[in-house]
């Protein structure tokens, strides 16, 4: 069994910033459940099958209007969410098909929630509004991070394919569904920059702009509108009998990202007006 302080560094997940409830709260839990079930044997996607079985778990106590419990139990699935990642990383079993089976499992048991919220608030166009600002949210989330870590020169690697069925399935249905995001997001930030640049094919001006661009601040606020925090306001607000609350709390999430998208430009106009080093 790998040692233990080795094994925390290596289970919590290389970020740009960390949400702060998975700092505080989550993680230390995380890591203490990835700690029992290391053990036992349990494999990393069983985990995130437990996740998403939560979470519908979660959806159809809201349907019941029992919202305490659904509250309760949207925490469990964070927790499990969070440890599955943990689980791999320690054993160094971070599988291509632990990496896509998480991502489409989130957004099925978004799915189910965002149904769940719509029906017992009576209000299904806002819920639908909300589902899709959060699949935009958390589209950001990971983009930001994805870009950030490439601009600065530690580009996110997947492992490779082992062949399986299973992980061609949910590999092909993350393809499907996420890749036109992650393509627009970084068409978006392409077509920004290069206007920032104005076309100039000097690199090291090209790579201070975009290093400026990529800002930790603006990675720090990016990653506290996650999925983990995003659960805990939705368990808040279910536990305070106020469901409707965090439809509108999803969709002011959302307009945070044209904001601080000016700020970024703002920025990078600032690191390219600065006198270069001598």
């Amino acid at each position: 069994m790998p040692d233990p302080t080795t094994a925390q560094l290596r289970g919590a997940k290389d970020r740009p910033a960390r949400e702060l409830v998975v700092a505080v709260v989550f993680g230390p839990l995380a890591e203490a459940l990835a700690r029992i079930l290391l053990p036992l044997g349990v494999p990393p996607p069983a985990v995130v099958l437990a996740n998403a079985a939560t979470g519908f778990a979660a959806a159809a106590l809201i349907h019941q209007e029992q919202l305490v419990a659904a509250a309760v139990v949207l925490q469990l699935k964070t927790l499990l969410d969070n440890a599955d990642g943990r689980l791999a990383r320690i054993w160094g079993r971070v599988t291509r098909l632990g990496r896509f089976l998480d991502s489409d499992a989130d957004l099925v048991v978004n799915v189910a929630l965002f149904t769940a919220l719509g029906a017992v608030t009576g209000e299904p166009w806002r819920a639908l509004a909300a589902f899709l600002a959060l699949t935009v949210v958390l589209s950001a989330n990971h983009n930001a991070a994805e870009l950030y870590r490439e601009t600065h020169g530690a580009p996110f690697q997947l492992p490779p394919p082992t062949g399986s069925l299973f992980e061609r399935a949910v590999e092909g249905f993350y393809r499907v569904v996420f890749d036109p995001q992650d393509r627009l997001a970084r068409a978006f930030v392409g077509r920004r920059l290069e206007r920032l640049v104005g076309g100039s094919l000097d690199e090291e001006r090209r790579l201070r702009a975009a290093r400026a661009y990529h800002d930790r601040t603006t990675m720090a606020v990016v990653a506290n509108l996650g999925l983990s925090t995003q659960l805990a306001v939705l368990g808040a607000c279910l536990a305070l009998d106020a469901p409707e609350a965090y439809l509108w709390f999803v969709l002011g999430s959302l307009a945070l990202l044209p904001v601080f998208a000016l700020r970024r430009e703002r920025l990078a106009r600032r690191a390219l007006s600065a006198p270069r080093a001598a």
